[in-house]
């Protein structure tokens, strides 16, 4: 073996093994993050947790129920408010839109992806809390669907370019107009792709607390109906955490890893339906 083959190796060998122990790393930040909440907040997870509501200061016990159902509560609304206009809107681009309007969307869209959550939650603030005069679980929602939309609309728009033209053309062959062959034949072959994309967008705004702070607030018994505040899991988490009391710090582990676990199933759910995808393609 020459000097100069010997020379290639060891690098090879080198990088391969720096690769590796950066992939490490990465894995490992995420492996300790869950790991220390299992730790100090899988203690305190039982029944009553689940299903009870808060105990008043000095009680022991109590649980979140009414912030689990809130946070569900308040991720529907964002639901049926952000995935519909993100998807319309993702169709449009990547099928109908044109050169100038598309860009100007697409860059309003990567701009509306990179403002911060309490920006959001200011303008929610001014726009439907103080025009109704108290905060609400459906001004929760629509904080969270402002936040919601340009990213279903950005995944929908790339999994629909990711479609093989033949498919559109062999639907335009058939005879078929261009609206029909998107939504019998594009849409489908891209839906596996835009359900993976929605998942991890749902996944994105489940953890959102400064928009919260501003629109749904929190309240420590049932919320009732869409028009009283309701309490949700990140703001909950939130408020524990900065008290002085030691039952509240150690709920709030606990409901820390209960969110976790949730965005943890939302992710995995979203990357089984992609390789089933992948699957599929490949028989």
């Amino acid at each position: 073996m020459s000097a100069r083959t010997h020379r290639r190796n060891l690098i090879n060998v080198i990088m391969l093994g720096l690769t590796g122990l950066c992939t490490l790393a990465a894995v490992a930040v995420l492996f300790f993050i869950l790991g220390y909440l299992v730790w100090n907040g899988g203690r305190y997870i039982d029944w009553d947790f689940l299903t009870q509501l808060p105990r008043p200061v000095g009680e022991s016990g109590g649980g979140m129920a009414n912030a689990i159902v809130g946070s569900g509560k308040l991720l529907l609304v964002a639901a049926l408010a952000g995935i519909p206009v993100g998807f319309i809107g993702g169709v449009y681009l990547a099928e109908f839109g044109g050169k100038t309007f598309t860009f100007v969307v697409r860059y309003t869209a990567d701009l509306l992806n990179g403002v911060p959550s309490i920006v959001i939650g200011i303008f929610a603030y001014t726009v439907l809390v103080l025009p109704m005069q108290h905060f609400s679980t459906l001004a929760g929602g629509l904080a969270l669907a402002v936040i919601l939309i340009p990213i279903v609309l950005r995944s929908t728009e790339d999994f629909l370019r990711a479609v093989p033209q033949t498919l559109r053309e062999g639907a335009l062959a058939l005879g078929a107009p261009r609206w029909k062959a998107v939504i019998t034949v594009v849409i489908p072959a891209a839906m596996r792709g835009i359900a993976t994309g929605v998942l991890l967008s749902l996944a994105r705004v489940a953890g959102e607390t400064a928009p919260l702070l501003f629109t749904s607030f929190s309240n420590r018994f049932w919320s009732h109906g869409w028009n009283e505040p309701t309490a949700s899991l990140p703001v909950m988490i939130f408020t524990y955490a900065i008290s002085p009391y030691d039952e509240w710090r150690r709920q709030a582990w606990a409901a820390a890893l209960v969110l976790l676990v949730l965005v943890l199933f939302a992710n995995i759910g979203a990357r089984l339906i992609l390789s089933r995808k992948s699957l599929s393609r490949g028989f």
